[in-house]
C-alpha cells in the first residue's frame, strides 16, 4: 500500500467512520473538515474529488480486511474456529459506535457510486466469498464442517447473512441480534 501523510490518513479515518455510519452520499468534505478542524482545500489537496477519496478508502479497507483474513488463515484454528473469527470481524465493527461494514454501506448506495468504486465493492465481496469458500472446502475435507451444496454457495450465504444481520442489529442498536444470526449460520455447518 502506498505511504500517505499524517493528514491524509486522518482524512481517511474520518471519512471511513462517516461512510460506516452515514453512507457514501451521507457525508461531504465539509463534514470531514469540521471533524478534523481543517479547511476543505486541505482535503482537496490530498483527494481532489470525492471519487478519489472513495477509491483510497476502498483500497485501504480491502488491504486491512485482507490482512485480517490472512491472519485468521495463518492461525492454528480449525475451519469452524476460522469462521468464528471471521464473524468476530463483523461484530467488532458494530461495536464501534454501531457502525456497519463499509462495503455494506457502500452497497446500499451502489447505484449512485462512481463506476470504479462499484467495481471495488464487488471485488471486496468477491474476496470474502473466495476466502470463505477456501475455509469451507478445507473444513469439509477435514470432516470438521458439513453442509449441503457447493462451498461457493455456502460462502455467498454466509456473507449475505452477516451483512444482513449487521443491518438489522444496527437498526435495533443491539449487537446480540448479529450474534444470534452468526451462531445459527455457523452452527448449521458443524459436522455431526
Amino acid at each position: 500500500m502506498q505511504k500517505r501523510g499524517h493528514t491524509a490518513d486522518q482524512i481517511l479515518d474520518v471519512a471511513q467512520a462517516l461512510v460506516q455510519s452515514h453512507g457514501y452520499n451521507g457525508f461531504s468534505y465539509a463534514d470531514v473538515a469540521q471533524a478534523l478542524r481543517i479547511r476543505k482545500p486541505s482535503i482537496h489537496h490530498h483527494f481532489p474529488a470525492k471519487a478519489d477519496l472513495g477509491r483510497a478508502l476502498m483500497a485501504r479497507y480491502r488491504q486491512r480486511f485482507g490482512a485480517a483474513l490472512a491472519e485468521i488463515s495463518a492461525s492454528n484454528a480449525r475451519a469452524a474456529g476460522k469462521l468464528q473469527k471471521y464473524a468476530s470481524l463483523f461484530r467488532s465493527v458494530l461495536q464501534q459506535d454501531n457502525r456497519m461494514c463499509m462495503c455494506g454501506m457502500l452497497a446500499a448506495d451502489f447505484s449512485t457510486l462512481p463506476r470504479p468504486l462499484r467495481d471495488s465493492v464487488r471485488d471486496f465481496f468477491g474476496d470474502n466469498e473466495d476466502w470463505l469458500e477456501g475455509v469451507l472446502r478445507l473444513g469439509r475435507a477435514d470432516r470438521a464442517l458439513a453442509f449441503d451444496g457447493p462451498p461457493r454457495a455456502m460462502a455467498v450465504r454466509i456473507l449475505a447473512a452477516f451483512e444482513g444481520a449487521m443491518l438489522v442489529a444496527r437498526s435495533f442498536e443491539d449487537t446480540s441480534r448479529f450474534d444470534t444470526v452468526a451462531r445459527a449460520v455457523l452452527g448449521e455447518l458443524k459436522a455431526t
